[in-house]
């Protein structure tokens, strides 16, 4: 059996620890209060200092505000505000970096679309000339296809179909400016890749006129009759009262003037021969 002085040593001992873990407890809990205080604090500066443009040192503190809590919900909000603040003056290289370490870190968190959305932005801004650099392009219209796929039901999806339709108009120029080099220094084959690139791939942009009738023209040149009637089809069928379905009924047809002007003076033949013919009951 235990003894009186032995129970009441174990007794001691017990209330001891038990004492010491809720100091354990409380001191742990104050430290995480005044380290939450810390970072809010932090946060509220580097927000006050983004409205006063100082946006470098915005960024300094939103970063201390991540670093000083990072348990917390607001340290990924953190991140996302330090890119934001390098995003707004222009610091896009700084901007990046910050997006995708928080992309990296945080990658169940809740605004991950906000994220991608800003990086999509930051590339789609540096878009300079298509002609020399696609990278911008390409990466621009991969964070925004990403957006359509994974929150197809959000606002920035809109947004980013908008882009991307902007996008696909810069790549469709960039081929077609160099379908018509190689078209001007006769080398058919290079230029009918590049607008056949534009009719399979932008073929709601702009261009898509003019590559159907640049195919119509190589195809009847090369002698491939078929395949020029082909794409005479589909932009008749499309582009009707275009003018570049009449330089292709040219195409096809040496003698020919001026189709839609003919068509209209027989319209008002028709109209004139109506109204003569109702004459006759009035």
């Amino acid at each position: 059996m235990i003894s009186k002085f032995k129970f009441s040593l174990i007794i001691s001992l017990f209330l001891l620890l038990y004492s010491c873990g809720d100091k354990t407890k409380k001191i742990s809990k104050i430290v995480e209060v005044d380290m939450e205080s810390q970072m809010s604090n932090a946060y509220k500066e580097g927000y006050i200092e983004l409205k006063a443009g100082d946006v470098l040192l915005a960024a300094k503190k939103f970063n201390e505000a991540e670093l000083l809590y990072p348990q917390s919900p607001w340290a990924p909000k953190s991140a996302i505000m330090a890119a934001y603040a390098y995003y707004t003056q222009d610091y896009y290289s700084d901007t990046v970096y910050e997006l995708e370490r928080y992309l990296k870190t945080y990658p169940n968190h809740k605004d991950k679309v906000y994220a991608h959305f800003l990086l999509g932005m930051t590339f789609y801004v540096q878009i300079v000339d298509e002609k020399k650099d696609l990278k911008s392009i390409l990466d621009a219209k991969k964070q925004f296809e990403l957006i359509i796929k994974e929150y197809p039901t959000t606002e920035f999806a809109i947004d980013a179909k908008f882009k991307i339709n902007l996008i696909n108009e810069i790549l469709a120029s960039k081929e077609m400016y160099l379908a018509r080099y190689y078209l001007n220094k006769s080398k058919w084959i290079p230029a009918l890749n590049r607008f056949k690139t534009v009719v399979n791939e932008y073929n709601t942009t702009i261009y898509t006129e003019e590559a159907l009738h640049r195919l119509v023209e190589i195809n009847y040149k090369l002698g491939l009759t078929e395949e020029s009637k082909k794409y005479a089809n589909t932009l008749g069928y499309n582009y009707q009262s275009s003018d570049w379905y009449k330089n292709t009924y040219k195409v096809f047809n040496k003698n020919y003037r001026d189709g839609i002007k003919e068509l209209q003076k027989d319209k008002k033949e028709k109209i004139g021969l109506i109204k003569r013919f109702k004459r006759l009951f009035e």
